[in-house]
């Protein structure tokens, strides 16, 4: 019996070309994922990039120390304040949208800085990059999360990503470094634009657009009138404003405190608004038909445990960062480029471990042993970086308590993030994105405030060698880290619940 002409080419085909398609989603897919890490290696970038040439920029404007800092600050402060708003925004009109449209803003406001013709100008810009490196963060986790359903994908996806953070945040310095050597200041800000323009093109082709279902809910009544898809649908723009003013406040008020002491009136102002602010906040959320953050984002006892320890481990990478690379320049006479060049170990350190490691551990082991070792890795460096000595080396009081602190690091973000994402609705994961990010930020805020205050006034009281009293407000600023993490590894045993792996979702 003759086959009917085509048929069996059909039979063969067309598993083939179903293969075929699932192959060029499968490498789109995976470009997406690149495009989004590499925006946030560019944020993170920014961060500590400025710092090596702030020297440089003070002597071409002639600007003091106190308007000088302004050039950090100015970045941090909308950063940090923005996120959450950020989040929400996005999740309202489309997170593909608000990461173009951010990094879009990013680019313009990189090239006014270094185009910046006076300080003034300058700060000005800071202000426009860090209010729209708000917009991006939430987004950049959130587009991670559509692209990678919940499961083994996702804390893959989620380990590159947050490698992607920490290798921003160590390439800065050493890039920051030789830009300004070779190029001058200008060319730290200057080299953003191109890359930003690469990375929304390519965006604009291999992301998917943004589904326009982002309602929350089930359309049932809430009570108001509305129903709670429409009612998810609205901005909460009385929280929002206290929310994001209260951030602000709280950041600003921890670096007036760092800067000119805790009892200066701007210290004390800002810090009071911040908590007044923040307990109307808490009130008004109560009360909201749309509140800017929900109950439901808040009450899965392993997302509140990630974003706590999230916060608690932020407030201390970020002094363990701060304090050796001073203790590398000033003690043991590095140049800026070389200190940069000596965290280089501690990048690939959380490269590797978050990109290849965690994932596997947390797969075997469930999520509450590997940010439990993660936290336990953290400490020992901590422990080691007491041992820090105006006589010491590299290789004998650095470089152990660095490769260490990396390998908790790269340990617990990505399982933090996949914790504090998991079971998120798609109309909710760019708010999950602005909670995860500020809840580094702010802790990041609190921490380096505290412990450089604390490693000041214990310096002052060390008599003798000026190289003595810093190492002695290091070791100090560090043990007190390795007392904070050991109430983070106390918190994760006490209130997160032993799991099997880190990827299932929950409901």
């Amino acid at each position: 019996m003759t086959e009917p002409a085509g048929e069996t080419d059909a039979v063969v085909t067309r598993p083939a070309s179903a293969q075929a398609t699932g192959e060029r989603a499968a490498q789109r897919t995976g470009l997406g994922l690149f495009l989004v890490s590499a925006a946030q290696f560019v944020l993170q970038l920014d961060f500590s990039i400025v710092n090596v040439a702030l020297a440089t920029i003070q002597r071409e404007f002639g600007v003091s120390a106190a308007d000088l800092q302004w050039i950090i600050t100015g970045y941090a402060l909308p950063f940090g304040a923005l996120l959450l708003l950020g989040g929400r925004i996005g999740d309202l009109t489309g997170h593909r949208r608000l990461l173009v449209a951010g990094l879009g803003i990013f680019g313009a406001t990189s090239l006014a800085a270094g185009l910046a013709p006076s300080s003034g100008v300058l700060i000005g810009a800071r202000f426009a990059q860090g209010a729209s490196a708000a917009l991006v963060a939430p987004m950049a986790l959130a587009a991670v999360t559509d692209l990678f359903p919940d499961g083994p994908g996702r804390a893959r996806a989620l380990g590159i990503y947050q490698g992607a953070t920490a290798a921003g945040a160590s390439t800065g310095i050493v890039l920051g470094g030789i830009l300004t050597e070779l190029a001058g200041w200008r060319a730290i800000f200057l080299v953003n634009p191109p890359v930003i323009a690469i990375l929304v093109a390519a965006m604009l082709r291999l992301l998917p657009r943004d589904a326009m279902h982002r309602a929350h809910g089930t359309g049932l009544s809430d009570g108001t009138g509305l129903s709670q898809g429409a009612a998810a649908r609205r901005l909460d723009v009385a929280g929002a404003a206290l929310v994001t003013v209260s951030v602000a406040a709280l950041i600003f008020g921890l670096s007036q405190g760092q800067q000119n002491g805790f009892g200066a009136p701007a210290a004390l102002a800002a810090l009071a608004a911040a908590v007044l602010l923040g307990a109307a906040f808490v009130a008004v959320e109560r009360h909201a038909r749309a509140p800017m953050v929900p109950v439901r984002m808040l009450a899965d006892p392993a997302r509140r445990v990630a974003l706590a320890t999230m916060f608690v481990v932020a407030s201390v990478i970020v002094g363990y960062v701060y304090f050796v690379t001073l203790y590398m320049q000033r003690v043991l006479g590095f140049s800026p480029l070389r200190a940069g060049l000596g965290l280089l170990p501690a990048t690939l350190t959380v490269l590797v471990t978050a990109t290849w490691l965690t994932r596997r551990l947390a797969a075997r082991f469930g999520a509450r042993p590997v940010l439990a070792a993660g936290l336990v890795s953290i400490a020992l460096g901590q422990a080691c970086l007491t041992q820090l000595s105006a006589s010491g080396s590299y290789q004998v009081n650095v470089l152990p308590g660095i490769v260490l602190t990396a390998f908790g690091m790269g340990l617990l973000f990505p399982t933090a993030s996949v914790l504090a994402t998991a079971g998120v609705a798609p109309g909710d994961r760019g708010l999950a994105g602005g909670l995860l990010a500020a809840s580094q930020q702010v802790g990041m805020a609190v921490g380096l405030a505290v412990l450089a205050t604390i490693a000041a006034a214990r310096a002052r009281a060390v008599p003798g060698p000026a190289s003595a009293a810093l190492v002695a407000g290091y070791r100090l600023s560090y043990l007190l880290a390795v007392a904070i993490v050991a109430c983070a590894f106390a918190a994760v045993l006490l209130f997160l619940r032993p799991s099997p792996p880190v990827n299932p979702t929950r409901p």
